[in-house]
C-alpha cells in the first residue's frame, strides 16, 4: 500500500519506464516498481512480453510497451527498441532496469539515450564487469573485498587439474551474466559434490568452459545477507538497507523467497566503501554470505540494478531505492530515515515450495539469529488490495500449462475411444 506520512514531494511530471530484456513475464520486481512510484502519482510505463503479463495489468501502469526479446539480439536492435519506447512516452522518463542486460545496455549507450531518458551516469564498462562473476571476483581482489575463492578454467585439462587438488564440494556458476546469449554451461548456481561429478559436467562445457568454480560456504556455518541502496553522483549513498535472506528458490542458491529487514552497520559500511572505490552510481542489489568460520562477509553477487525484492526495504520517511532514484534524478531532496527493522517480504508463488524444501532439509533457512520472533509488518510480492490484477494474472499464468496439458490428455483419450 502507499506509504503513510511520506516525508518528500515527488515530481509527478516525470514518468518512469521499466526496462527488461529477456523472456521472464512473472517478475514481481517490475510490478513492485510500478506500484511504488505509481501510488505517488508518477506516470508509469513498462516494456512487457505481452499484454497479459502481471505488470501489464497493474492499475498503476499507464501503458505497456509490448516488445518481446530473448537477450540474444544485438545491441543496436535493443537500443532502437528502447529509443522507440522513449518516443512513445513523449517526455524524458526515469529508466528502471530489472536485469543485467538492460543495465549494461543503458550504461554502454548513455550518449544515445540521454535525450529521451534520465538515468545515473556511470563508467560505461563498469556494469558489465560487475554483472560478470569473473569480473566481480577480479574487482573484489583489486579492492580488498572478501569473496569466495574462485578458479576460471580455460580448458577441460584445466578442469582436470582443478579437480585433482580442489576441496569439495564446490560451486559452479556461469562466468558471464548474459547466459541467454549462448547455451549456459550450468543452470544457475550448481553445487558439485566431487571430482567425478565435476568432470562429467565439464565434458559438456566445450573447449573453453564458460564457468567459474568457487569454494562452497557450508550452510551450517553461513548467513545470507542482502544490501540494497541508491548511490547518487560521486558514489554518495542516498539510502541504504540491510536484511537477511531466510529462504530462496531454488533452495540456498536462487531468487529470494522470504527475507527480513535487519540492521547491520558493519555490512553497510563495507558495501558503501566498495561502491565508492568502484565509482558506481545508481541502484544496487548485493548478495553477501557471512562465513562464521573466519568472520568475513563474502560478496557473491553485485547486481547493478534494482533487485526483485527491493520492496522489502522502506525507511520511516516512506522511501525505497526506486523512489530515491526518481527523487535524485529529478533534482529533489532525498530525505534520510531509519530502515524498518523486522519487516518481512514474501514471494507467494515460490515461498511455499521453498519453505517445504527447507523444512525437509532440517530447517536450515532459520540458522541466522537475526530474524525476529514475529515480523513487524509483511510486504507481499504479488497480492495488494489496491492492485489485485497482477496477482490474479500471475496465478493464471502458473496454472495455464497444467490446464492445457489436462485438456490435451482428455482430447487424446476421446480420440482413442472405439
Amino acid at each position: 500500500m502507499a506509504s503513510k506520512g511520506a516525508r518528500f514531494s515527488i515530481d509527478r511530471s516525470v514518468p518512469g519506464l521499466i526496462v527488461k530484456i529477456g523472456d521472464y513475464p512473472l517478475h514481481h520486481g517490475g510490478v513492485g516498481a510500478i506500484r511504488s512510484l505509481g501510488r505517488l502519482g508518477v506516470p508509469m510505463y513498462a516494456i512487457t512480453e505481452d499484454r497479459w503479463t502481471p505488470a501489464a495489468r497493474s492499475r498503476y501502469l499507464r501503458a505497456p510497451f509490448v516488445w518481446p526479446t530473448s537477450g540474444r539480439e544485438d545491441a543496436d536492435r535493443l537500443l532502437s527498441g528502447l529509443l522507440r519506447a522513449g518516443r512513445r512516452v513523449g517526455r524524458p522518463a526515469v529508466l528502471i532496469p530489472t536485469d543485467e542486460e538492460a543495465a549494461v545496455l543503458i550504461a554502454e549507450h548513455q550518449r544515445e539515450l540521454r535525450e529521451h531518458f534520465l538515468f545515473p551516469r556511470v563508467e560505461p564498462e563498469l556494469p558489465r564487469r560487475l554483472a560478470s562473476k569473473q569480473g566481480l571476483h577480479e574487482l573484489c581482489a583489486e579492492h580488498g573485498v572478501a569473496s569466495p575463492a574462485s578458479s576460471s578454467p580455460e580448458s577441460y585439462e584445466a578442469v582436470e587439474r582443478f579437480a585433482a587438488t580442489a576441496r569439495f564440494p564446490v560451486v559452479a556458476k556461469n562466468r558471464e551474466a548474459f547466459v541467454r546469449r549462448a547455451r549456459p554451461a550450468v543452470t544457475g548456481t550448481t553445487r558439485i559434490a566431487g571430482p567425478r561429478e565435476l568432470l562429467a559436467l565439464a565434458r559438456g562445457w566445450g573447449e573453453r568452459p564458460g564457468v567459474i568454480l568457487q569454494e562452497y560456504l557450508p550452510l551450517e556455518d553461513a548467513e545470507d545477507w542482502i544490501v540494497h541502496a541508491y548511490f547518487a553522483g560521486e558514489s554518495e549513498p542516498r539510502t541504504m538497507f540491510t536484511g537477511v535472506k531466510v529462504r530462496s528458490w531454488p533452495p540456498h542458491a536462487g531468487m529470494t523467497a522470504a527475507a527480513y529487514v535487519a540492521d547491520n552497520r558493519e555490512l553497510a559500511a563495507i558495501s558503501a566503501q566498495f561502491v565508492k572505490q568502484l565509482g558506481f552510481s545508481g541502484i544496487i542489489d548485493l548478495d553477501w554470505r557471512y562465513d562464521r568460520r573466519d568472520g568475513q562477509y563474502k560478496l557473491l553477487d553485485f547486481n547493478p540494478r534494482m533487485g526483485a525484492q527491493f520492496r522489502l526495504f522502506e525507511n520511516d520517511a516512506g522511501l525505497d531505492v526506486v523512489r530515491a532514484q526518481h527523487l535524485d534524478l529529478t533534482g529533489r531532496a532525498v530525505p534520510e530515515g531509519e530502515q524498518r527493522d523486522g519487516r518481512r517480504y514474501m514471494v507467494e508463488h515460490i515461498d511455499p515450495a521453498a519453505r517445504l524444501a527447507y523444512t525437509r532439509a532440517g530447517g536450515r533457512a532459520y540458522r541466522t539469529p537475526h530474524t525476529p520472533a514475529k515480523p513487524r509488518g509483511t510486504e507481499l510480492a504479488w497480492c495488494a488490495a489496491d492492485d489485485p490484477l497482477p496477482a490474479a494474472v500471475m496465478a493464471a499464468r502458473l496454472v495455464r500449462p497444467g490446464i492445457k496439458h489436462l485438456w490435451q490428455l482428455w482430447r487424446r483419450s476421446r480420440a482413442c475411444r472405439p
